[in-house]
């Protein structure tokens, strides 16, 4: 429960502190810098991406799990700036669905997490209460084969993750295209 509520919370601060930063910049007179916001945001998740680049060997540099937790915090701090950025404007649909797509890929990048952490930690419980009851290594195996079956499982949550990314950076290079189009510089 009480990590489904640091999810929620999470999730709901970015939220909540990009209308209070949007709101402080309209504020004090300065609300054309969220127009340049929405490069910093995206440059700042795009150099999210180097834990993906190692999870698939095609960087070698750096600490996996640093670069998951750099991943998670640049995503979430590039995601503040580009919610700034698109503020509350109704006057285009590909923006609209490219923050809302963003939105998703953050909550399902929240979920994921919650997923798999809680398969692990119940793995771990287990091996633990089995131990403690006396079961040899070989016994212990056997019974956790099919709990690691379901950590692999929820492992697989990625195939859901990645493909909303891919619709996420289509609409994103889509919106990008149109604004180098049709920006008055």
């Amino acid at each position: 429960m009480k990590k489904t509520i640091s999810s929620i919370f999470i999730f709901i601060l970015m939220i909540v502190s990009a209308i209070v930063l949007d709101y402080l910049l309209h504020l004090v007179g300065l609300k054309q810098i969220g127009r340049y916001l929405g490069i910093v945001g995206t440059i700042i998740i795009l150099s999210s991406f180097f834990y993906s680049l190692r999870k698939r060997k095609i960087i070698s540099f750096g600490a996996p799990k640093k670069l998951l937790q750099n991943h998670e915090f640049l995503g979430w701090a590039g995601t503040v700036l580009i919610l700034i950025h698109s503020g509350i404007h109704f006057n285009a649909i590909i923006p609209w669905i490219a923050m809302i797509s963003m939105l998703i890929v953050v909550a399902s990048g929240l979920i994921g997490k919650f997923l798999y952490k809680e398969a692990k930690d119940s793995l771990n419980h287990l091996r633990i209460e089995l131990k403690n009851v006396g079961k040899s290594e070989e016994e212990i195996e056997r019974e956790l084969h099919y709990s690691a079956l379901m950590v692999s499982a929820m492992q697989q949550w990625r195939r859901v993750h990645l493909p909303l990314n891919m619709v996420l950076v289509s609409f994103a290079i889509w919106h990008i295209a149109t604004i180098l189009l049709y920006w008055r510089w």
